[in-house]
This record gives C-alpha cells, structure tokens and sequence, in this order.
C-alpha cells in the first residue's frame, strides 16, 4: 500500500523548520532508491504529493522536500514569485538547503543511500540541477520544464563542487518555453559538457512552460499543459531511473 505522511524536519546549523512530505510503499521491506522531489515556485504542495505517490508506485522512496520553510507558501504568483526570488539571488543559500534535503532523504532507513535521484518541476528543475552543480553524489537528476541559468556566488560567500562523474542528468524541455529558451537550453547544454556531465536533453515541440501541470493553462504567456508531453517525459523519468539503478 502507498503511504504518504507529513514531515517536519530541521537542521541541526539552523533554526529553520521545513515541512514536506514522504511517500513509499509499505510492502517493501528492504531499502529502496530515494528519489528527492523539487517544488516549483510556490513551494510544498499537493502537485508535489502526487508526483511523489507516483514515485512510490514505480518502487521509489519519494521525500518531496520544503526549500522555503515551514508555513512559507506562494498563495499568487506575486508571493511565489518573491520567495523563489529570495534563493535565484543567493544560490549559495538554495545549495546548503538543497544538499541538506538530501541528506535527510539519505538517512531514512526505508532508503537505500547509494541509489539517490532528484526531480525537479519549474523552479524545482533548477534546484535538482543544483543539487548535482554541488557536487554531491546523486546518481541521476530530472528536470521538467526547469530553468537552466548557472550559479553564481553571492558577495562573500562560496559555492560547492562540480558535478560527479558517475551523476547522471536529464532535461525535460518544451521548446517554447519563454522561461528557459532555445538558447538558455543549448548554455546548459554547454554548462555541463564543460563539467564533463553525463547529460541528455529532450526536447518538445509546441510545447510551453509548465507543461505536467494541468492547471496551467495561460497560453499567452507561455504556460500550458500538454498532456503527451506529460505522459512522455514521466515514461523517460521512469526508463531513465530504471536504468541508473539497476
């Protein structure tokens, strides 16, 4: 059976609570790969439950993580949009979060910590590649519709690592994108051949933004779902892992 509870959790260098979520299948009685979910703009929510229960179900131990804090959630795109803006101006500071996620993910006993990934939705794709940009040894990340700029380090402080040899990395793109433009995908794409990343992109055509969600739906701006690239890029999310930790 599929469970998913609620999880407060902390760091011992912090005074920060942040509440996500876990979700595993409780036939399982031997650890399992522990994928990390990424949030999009808005922080924690029930999109990220769902994709985390669906991760369940492939056989995956899901935590879909809180990079904001506890009670700290976009309710309009002006809040969310302020609160991711808080962590795209000290990337060093989405790092530390990101790396201190993933630590929790490896320390549930119900994970095997040698079989690790992250997904990521919108913003959420930017703090999985993020994640592998620290160095830290995930075996593969995701990015679904993501963004794709570099870090750098905020005045007075210091970014971590470069990206694992054995990390592998792969970009779910919808080519229309008005977030993350053919030219922003060919610079990742140049980002990580210069890091020597084991990468892939796959790109959509007449696809926008937000493309897995289907509440998205402001043509205009480039924000829709597509529900065969939805399908589509899950299929390459479960084949990619699949792989990576057979």
């Amino acid at each position: 059976m599929i469970k998913t509870e609620k999880l407060v959790y902390g760091s011992a260098n912090s005074s920060v609570q942040f509440e996500g979520s876990i979700s595993y299948d409780d036939s399982f009685d031997t650890p399992r790969p522990g994928v990390l979910v990424c949030h999009a703009y808005g922080g924690h929510s029930d999109f990220d439950i769902k994709k985390s229960e669906q991760l369940a179900e492939l056989g995956y131990f899901a935590f879909a993580m809180d990079l904001y804090g506890q009670g700290r959630r976009g309710s309009n795109p002006q809040e969310s949009m302020e609160l991711m803006n808080e962590f795209n101006s000290d990337r060093v500071l989405l790092q530390q979060r990101m790396i201190h996620a993933f630590e929790t993910l490896k320390n549930f006993d119900k994970v095997d910590e040698n079989k690790t990934g992250a997904i990521g939705f919108c913003f959420g794709g930017k703090c999985a590649l993020d994640l592998a940009r620290a160095g830290e040894d995930v075996k593969g990340v995701v990015s679904f519709h993501g963004l794709y700029d570099a870090p750098t380090a905020s005045s007075g402080k210091k970014l971590k690592g470069t990206i694992k040899v054995d990390s592998s990395i792969l970009i779910l793109h919808g080519y229309d994108d008005p977030m993350a433009t053919p030219q922003n995908m060919i610079d990742l794409a140049d980002e990580l051949n210069s890091k020597k990343a084991n990468w892939q992109i796959h790109a959509y055509g007449n696809v926008g933004h937000a493309f897995t969600n289907p509440e998205a739906n402001d043509r205009n701006s480039g924000l829709f779902y597509d529900a065969h690239a939805d399908q589509h890029s899950w299929r390459e999310m479960s084949n990619f892992f699949e792989k990576i930790f057979s």
